[in-house]
């Protein structure tokens, strides 16, 4: 029940097992560029690269910045960008059938008990009685394109809802929040770190919750090109095994609070750096405690989430009907779930 049609979307869309486990085989001055959004939920690429993982498994890492999931994928097809973490989006199921990239593992999910993504609704729109995701029947929701995370949320949320929304392709996420905030959109769903804060503001109201519709939902995932995941077998490994270490280093300090308000400190003192960094210190720490969710140990992979997400597409006409699931994901590296 989305109002978009499927020349819209592509349109839009154009432009060893458990990792951390093994030893990395070293070969050093290998040179990596890593694809990553400003989001706490990118923290296990922060936090390796911070404390040198990356380095210590030999490789010479370069970051790369982001604002939107699709250019991401892109660059990861190009050659560009080696490996990245983001959502799974159209536009990357079409470079995956085209034998482009591939999913080698998780990086985000929704889990009970742990507070997840929001679903927004702007000032307007809450002024006017909207103050639940069901009551947003005829209104506009907010995406960078179509196909993109915020689009699958919001239609998984209306169809359970029985509700029809009008999705807004704005391209970029500060366009997006730019567009709530000014009610030229009426609502949005985004990570805690982003809709926590701006709710704080009294510009956008939380009205609900991503995990009542997709409990066990799979937000990002850790992809390559499918030249790394087939030629570079061992360098994927060091990678993840890299990453990995930085993710348990954030859950430690963030979920388990191992080393108490002094570790957690820490942790975002490093986060800052790249998470709010337009900001002080002071300014940035409760946005970045506020958007804590676990990210996934060993980078596994939660393949029953992955495949809902594919049908999702085929069935809104937004990819091949066709594709089948091995096209997209690679689950030699990593843990799989659901599967």
């Amino acid at each position: 029940m989305t109002n978009f049609n499927r020349r819209q979307a592509l349109a839009t869309m154009g432009a060893a097992a458990a990792v951390g486990l093994a030893t990395p085989a070293i070969a050093q001055g290998r040179k990596i560029t890593l694809g990553a959004l400003r989001f706490t939920s990118h923290a296990g690429t922060f936090v390796a690269y911070q404390r040198d993982y990356f380095k210590q498994a030999g490789m010479d890492v370069e970051l790369k910045f982001f604002q939107a999931a699709q250019p991401m994928a892109v660059a990861i097809a190009s050659g560009d960008v080696d490996y990245a973490v983001t959502a799974i989006s159209g536009g990357l199921v079409s470079l995956a059938d085209k034998g482009a990239i591939k999913v080698i593992g998780g990086a985000l999910s929704e889990e009970p008990g742990i507070d997840g993504q929001k679903f927004l609704a702007s000032d307007a729109a809450f002024q006017a009685g909207v103050t639940a995701p069901g009551m947003l029947d005829g209104k506009s929701f907010g995406m960078t394109t179509a196909g993109s995370s915020f689009h699958y949320m919001g239609a998984r949320m209306a169809q359970a809802e029985g509700i029809s929304l009008s999705f807004k392709p704005l391209q970029k996420v500060g366009a997006i929040i730019g567009a709530l905030k000014t009610s030229q959109i009426d609502a949005w769903s985004i990570v805690p770190h982003i809709a926590k804060p701006l709710a704080a503001s009294g510009a956008v109201h939380v009205i609900g919750n991503v995990s009542d519709y997709l409990p066990d939902y799979q937000v990002t995932t850790v992809f390559t090109s499918t030249k790394n995941a087939t030629d570079e077998q061992q360098q994927t490994q060091d990678y993840l095994a890299a990453y990995a270490k930085g993710a348990a280093d954030y859950n430690a300090a963030m979920i388990e609070k191992t080393g108490g308000a002094d570790g957690e400190a820490g942790m975002v003192e490093l986060l800052h750096n790249y998470v709010y960094a337009d900001k002080s210190l002071e300014e940035a720490t409760p946005g970045i405690v506020q958007g804590t969710m676990r990210l996934n140990e060993g980078a596994a992979l939660n393949v029953a989430s992955v495949r809902d997400q594919l049908e999702w597409f085929q069935s809104e006409g937004l990819v091949d009907a066709s594709i089948p699931l091995d096209a997209l994901v690679d689950t030699s590296f990593v843990k799989t779930l659901g599967a």
